[in-house]
């Protein structure tokens, strides 16, 4: 289906006619000029090719016009889109991003990095196979934060855990308050599926919001909450010396328990990909999705077709093509070399001989005697 994207556009189509009327009224009230038609430079004779001339190049100045104002109007072709696939359910990542999660004891392609780089690439691969799920993102240290809102666009949300970085939010672990505002941003959710999916490699130290409290509303909303204790039984060194990475593996079991989700143990990347594809076994409950429009611009076409117009016309000149012979001849007449003018009065057309001298014209009295 064809559409303009401003309509409105079109009412500039009578412009140039309004212009031509005032700008001939005014004309007509300013003093004439009279030029000779040899300084404008058409030659004797071309008044015809001149009308001709004229009215081509004022029909590719309208239709250059016209093209123009459709242009401006942007033409669109409305089509409907493949429908994207939707499973129903809405899933909230409330991950971890305490000071703990600084410790590099996971491996990466070989290379030793933190626990935060590990967890952000799996999730990143995670968000990639949840198509048809609405995600969002919670983040949670000392406090929570709601990152991204559920949403479709599971690129956007990878963008933004990938921009995410340990200390905005503090250094302690608030459990409670990270998956309290899950909760609460699937509160008013109309999903037959919701699911929160909670990493945490510590202890609730902070926040203002119980675990077992939050656990009781997740069971209370109906929302099945698997949880992820990553990390190994061990105390941090160097920079982070003396703050405990001990997690509390059964207060997130606990968790899971109350809200019919899972509970998964992490001590590796490789465990960390195995617990993301049990989550991907979760069967997904049919849902009608929501047809997708997809909006094609055509206006370029219109805008070329107007640059080629106005190309012809430049191409026509004053007088157009049809004047192109008579210039030649009036430029050939005008630029004719001396030899030429001289051999013309001599009346044969031979050119003069070396070492003659032109004939001299005749005096008045000669020519009343022959």
């Amino acid at each position: 289906m064809l559409s303009l994207a401003t309509p409105l556009a079109l009412l500039a189509l009578p412009l140039p006619l309004l212009a031509r009327r005032l700008l001939a009224r005014r004309a007509g009230e300013a003093a004439a000029l009279r030029v000779p038609a040899s300084l404008v430079g058409i030659s004797d004779g071309a008044t015809p090719a001149t009308a001709g001339g004229g009215v081509a190049r004022l029909a590719l100045a309208s239709l250059a016009w016209i093209a123009l104002v459709v242009a401006a109007a942007g033409p669109q072709s409305v089509l409907p889109d493949a429908l994207q696939p939707m499973s129903g359910r809405e899933i909230m990542l409330a991950l971890d991003f305490s000071g703990s999660m600084e410790a590099k004891d996971f491996v990466l392609d070989g290379t030793p990095v933190r626990r935060i780089d590990a967890v952000k690439a799996v999730a990143s691969e995670f968000l990639q196979r949840r198509a048809g799920d609405r995600v969002g993102l919670v983040a949670f240290a000392e406090e929570a934060q709601l990152a991204a809102v559920p949403t479709f666009d599971l690129a956007a949300v990878a963008e933004i855990l990938g921009e995410i970085e340990i200390g905005a939010l503090g250094r302690s672990t608030a459990i409670g308050d990270g998956l309290g505002l899950s909760l609460k941003r699937l509160k008013d959710s109309t999903s037959p599926s919701r699911v929160v999916v909670l990493l945490s490699d510590g202890t609730n130290t902070a926040g203002a919001v119980g675990a077992e409290a939050a656990a009781k509303l997740a069971e209370t909303m109906g929302v099945r909450v698997h949880t992820i204790a990553l990390g190994s039984d061990t105390t941090l060194e160097g920079e982070l010396q003396g703050a405990s990475i001990r997690v509390d593996e059964a207060a997130l079991s606990d968790i899971a328990a109350a809200s019919g989700g899972s509970a998964f143990r992490v001590q590796s990347t490789d465990d960390l990909r195995q617990v993301t594809a049990a989550i991907d076994a979760l069967e997904p409950i049919a849902f009608p999705a929501a047809p997708v429009v997809a909006v094609r611009e055509l206006w370029p076409w219109p805008a070329v077709a107007a640059l080629v117009l106005c190309l012809a016309g430049f191409a026509l000149g004053d007088g157009g093509a049809r004047l192109m012979p008579a210039r030649l001849a009036a430029l050939a007449t005008r630029l004719r070399p001396a030899r030429s003018r001289s051999a013309a009065s001599r009346g044969d057309g031979s050119p003069p001989r070396p070492g003659a001298s032109a004939p001299l014209a005749a005096s008045p009295e000669t020519r009343r005697a022959a």
